[in-house]
């Protein structure tokens, strides 16, 4: 009786191989989102605006491809997938050092978008596999950690070690790193999922898990709040006359996450989701106003503290609740669907909090998308509360079929 209490491990080897190469994948795109704008204008001689469309150009890309990313999952197979998509990444990487024109290297960036697409809806997809499904939960919340760290450390490394190095041994370095995401591919095993045997034919359904549709869009409407914090929090910061404060926020941010994410991991699991999801963007939304009133560098960094709570879990909860509202088979085109919302949310909200701020104010734009959290909290009880009787009446109908069969 008491082996039934046991619980099933969530770091095993695919699971660690899965999130290192989540963590690569990421450190890599995030050490090129803080440096290619420099390399844009210092190396090129390129403006701003020329500058800033090497970075939405491979985001465009991502949104593009990622939801055939999920096909391709369920064609080929994940691990296929994942190493192909991290092979791609790691030789685009590598031909930063050939490419030294700008026109050259905006189509780099777009064929860098597309491995990118594949390669982190690959990890997502199976990082839930290996998972067990009683600590889904728990376990997708250590694997968004390494997003997390990524985000951190990708900036402050690449700024780093160009005050040392040159743009071309940055690019080196990275592609070596992403060399070394290759061989831990090999380290993954993905646990075999049986597909239905008759072939559907291509259409929205083949792209997109519509079950996953509903919790994807609620993503995507606060990744389009979060924005106005990775886009606009520097500025804002300047504005402020912070600066030497600002630099600590997104480790405030990140180390909060980092303690507590493990505590709301098990609580979703143990509690549900929405025990930790409701609270969690409240804290959220609190967190944004708070950016709004902001006057002094300790009320910085306290924003910061509530926002790493408070956003901390929503992003691993979420994917979570995308993959259990399908099949197993299914995951790989959840995990896009997914993250295909989420991105555009990312995309929208940079460009368009972005306008807000330089007609409304800074200000502005975090009471905007306070408010917009709140909206998302109303949206997100409907999802949960339309998902609860779609779950009752798929119960009632297999009860009605039990007893068909029985008579």
């Amino acid at each position: 009786m008491e082996s039934t209490h046991i619980k099933e491990p969530i770091w095993t080897k695919s699971f660690i191989a899965t999130s290192l190469n989540h963590f690569i994948v990421f450190l890599i795109f995030y050490t090129l989102l803080t440096t290619l704008p420099v390399y844009a204008i210092e190396f090129l001689h390129k403006n701003e605006a020329e500058a800033g469309l090497m970075v939405t150009v491979m985001l465009a890309s991502a949104i593009i491809f990622r939801p055939f990313s999920g096909k391709l999952l369920e064609q080929f197979g994940r691990k296929r997938m994942l190493i192909f998509s991290v092979l791609l990444f790691a030789a685009t990487m590598i031909l930063y050092l050939l490419f030294d024109q700008y026109t050259s290297l905006l189509v780099l960036r777009f064929i860098h978008g597309i491995s990118f697409a594949i390669a982190t809806t690959a990890t997502g997809a199976i990082a839930a596999d290996v998972i067990p499904a009683s600590r889904r939960g728990e376990g997708l919340g250590y694997f968004a950690m390494a997003m997390n760290v990524a985000m951190v450390l990708g900036p402050f490394i690449g700024l780093t070690l160009l005050q040392y190095v040159s743009f071309h041994m940055l690019f080196l370095i990275l592609g070596i790193v992403g060399i070394i995401g290759i061989c831990i591919t090999f380290l993954v095993r993905v646990p075999k999922v049986e597909l239905p045997p008759v072939k559907e034919k291509f259409s929205v359904h083949s792209l997109f898990e519509l079950k996953a549709l509903p919790i994807a869009a609620v993503s995507g409407l606060v990744g389009f709040a979060y924005s106005g914090i990775v886009s606009l929090i520097s500025v804002y910061s300047h504005q402020l006359h912070l600066e030497k404060v600002s630099g600590y926020f997104f480790i405030v941010f990140a180390a909060i996450m980092l303690l507590t994410r493990p505590i709301t991991g098990k609580m979703f699991d143990l509690k549900g989701p929405s025990f930790v999801i409701i609270p969690s963007l409240i804290l959220f939304a609190i967190s944004l106003y708070m950016l709004s009133i902001t006057q002094t560098g300790g009320m910085l960094l306290l924003a910061a503290a509530v926002s790493g709570l408070g956003y901390g879990s929503l992003l691993p909860g979420f994917q979570t609740m995308a993959v259990d509202s399908t099949d197993p088979h299914r995951s790989g085109h959840a995990t896009a669907t997914f993250y295909t919302l989420y991105d555009t949310g990312i995309a929208l909200g940079t460009y368009t909090l972005g306008l807000v701020a330089g007609g409304f104010g800074f200000s502005n734009v975090y009471v905007f998308t306070s408010g917009l959290i709140i909206v998302v909290l109303l949206l997100y009880l409907l999802v949960r509360k339309n998902s609860k009787k779609l779950q009752v009446g798929t119960k009632d109908n297999t009860i009605q079929e039990t007893v068909s069969t029985e008579e």
